[in-house]
């Protein structure tokens, strides 16, 4: 699907903003349900997207890779929710449910993205190519989302649940990993190694979704 540039920004805004900053949301939300209310009180628990915007992770990269992808892939981050662990009544095993909810949530919407795809492409009121497309980057942009940041990397949300499911002393050991966990990534990401592992897994998901809407997805989204 071949758009004009204004055309392809705007129909992609929305499904990029929406996974980004309900990812965010969702940590801070479960984190108040555990107690940690730290997001709350700084008014990160909002679907406000101004509030979650990072200029440089949820506007500059994911610009800059739609163009340069063709909508292929989309990659990007929003602010980071500050989440206090210690607050959380049970640090180490709460620490896992705050961790997956913000994949979580961009699963559940890759599925609602799906549906909408499958009503566009089949006729009726939504039928368009506009509509099509921008379900078609919602799925991809949360699917990818949610498998990077389940990777077992600190800071990510893979490794704060690898940190709570591990034994005390190995995740002690674990966490000091975190303060170069941003080097890991970047190192993976322009090596390609990160786009490589991150494909099957990529895959395995997409054809989870499928399965679980009944909805097929172009092979080469």
């Amino acid at each position: 699907m071949n758009f004009p540039l204004l055309d392809t920004i705007a129909l992609a805004a929305i499904p990029v903003i929406l996974a980004i900053t309900l990812h965010e949301a969702a940590h801070g939300y479960v984190a108040r349900q555990f107690g940690d209310s730290t997001a709350w009180m700084l008014g990160r628990v909002t679907l406000n997207p101004l509030k979650h915007i990072d200029p440089i992770g949820t506007v500059a990269v994911p610009l800059g890779i739609l163009l340069l992808s063709g909508g292929g892939f989309l990659f990007g981050w929003a602010r980071p929710v500050p989440v206090n662990f210690g607050n959380l009544r049970h640090p180490k095993r709460d620490m896992l449910w705050v961790a997956a909810a913000g994949p979580a949530v961009n699963f559940a919407m890759a599925l609602v993205w799906a549906l909408v795809f499958g009503l566009a492409s089949g006729g009726g009121v939504l039928a368009s190519a506009g509509a099509m497309y921008m379900s078609l980057i919602g799925v991809g942009i949360n699917v990818s989302l949610m498998v990077l940041n389940l990777l077992p990397i600190l800071p990510l949300d893979g490794g704060r649940i690898a940190v709570s499911l591990l034994p005390h002393s190995l995740a002690v050991s674990f966490a000091r990993t975190e303060r170069f966990g941003f080097f890991i990534v970047i190192a993976l990401l322009a090596t390609g190694v990160l786009g490589v592992a991150m494909r099957p897994l990529v895959n395995g998901v997409t054809m989870l979704i499928e399965l679980l809407t009944g909805v097929d997805l172009p092979a080469s989204f």
